[in-house]
């Protein structure tokens, strides 16, 4: 594996997420660096997408993140993101659509830029989702959505990319696909991952640390040091009557 780099991190530092006075996170106190997958887990209700919309400062919070970046030209940290789900079922537009009105790319309504088509259909063959890009987004199956997202998010490629819950509803052979194809993003554009996941037959190949919580860090090392903690056995009450 190639060694990790210093070149972008993200330091969360005593996050809070109140409502009222009960605390959704508690004392959140993490860091994420580039070439580095590092898989979130908790059950349900845990504050696991709370953390990930403090992130993208969609939730108030106390404490901090900072973001930041040393690679060359760039003056602060670049972030994608591949959400949870995308609301789709009756929209028109068709792939090309999609990807080009999240860039600045001229607007959808009017005729097809054969530039940006290009550029568009070139980014998506990394995804293996080149073919698609005609196809109404309403028509793609879970695992074409999957890939569709993922590519929009790396358009261009950020130092940053958070997932939540990515491949809720994919199944086995697409979840498979999916995190090689996340590894070789990790690889190959030394970006830092961050992905929600319940998918802990992949966490021990793919995941460099695990986050365990709920509403506080409960544990956090590599995949065979939480997997086989007394707090993740606990949570998840593995081995127990």
């Amino acid at each position: 594996m190639k060694e990790k780099c210093n070149h972008c991190c993200t330091k969360i530092d005593k996050l809070t997420v109140k409502i009222d006075d009960n605390k959704i996170l508690d004392n959140i106190s993490l860091h994420l660096h580039c070439n580095e997958i590092t898989m979130l887990v908790g059950k349900n209700g845990a504050g696991k997408s709370t953390l990930i919309k403090a992130m993208l400062g969609e939730r108030e919070y106390t404490g901090s993140v900072n973001f930041s970046s040393q690679h060359e030209g760039h003056t602060k940290l670049t972030i994608g993101y591949v959400p949870q789900k995308l609301e789709v079922e009756s929209s028109p537009m068709s792939v090309y659509d999609l990807i080009c009105s999240s860039t600045k790319g001229p607007a959808v309504f009017l005729k097809k830029s054969k530039k940006k088509y290009d550029e568009i259909e070139s980014h998506l063959k990394e995804f293996g989702a080149d073919k698609l890009i005609d196809k109404r987004v309403c028509d793609l199956s879970g695992g074409e959505l999957q890939r569709v997202l993922i590519a929009m998010a790396t358009m261009p490629y950020p130092e940053l990319l958070i997932m939540d819950e990515p491949v809720s509803g994919i199944d086995a052979k697409g979840k498979k696909e999916f995190y090689k194809l996340i590894k070789r993003l990790k690889e190959k554009h030394d970006i830092a991952i961050f992905i929600v996941s319940h998918d802990f037959e992949y966490i021990k190949d793919y995941a460099d640390k695990v986050v365990l919580i709920n509403r506080k860090i409960l544990k956090v090392g590599t995949p065979d040091e939480v997997l086989s903690s007394p707090e993740f056995l606990s949570e998840f009450k593995v081995g127990m009557v």
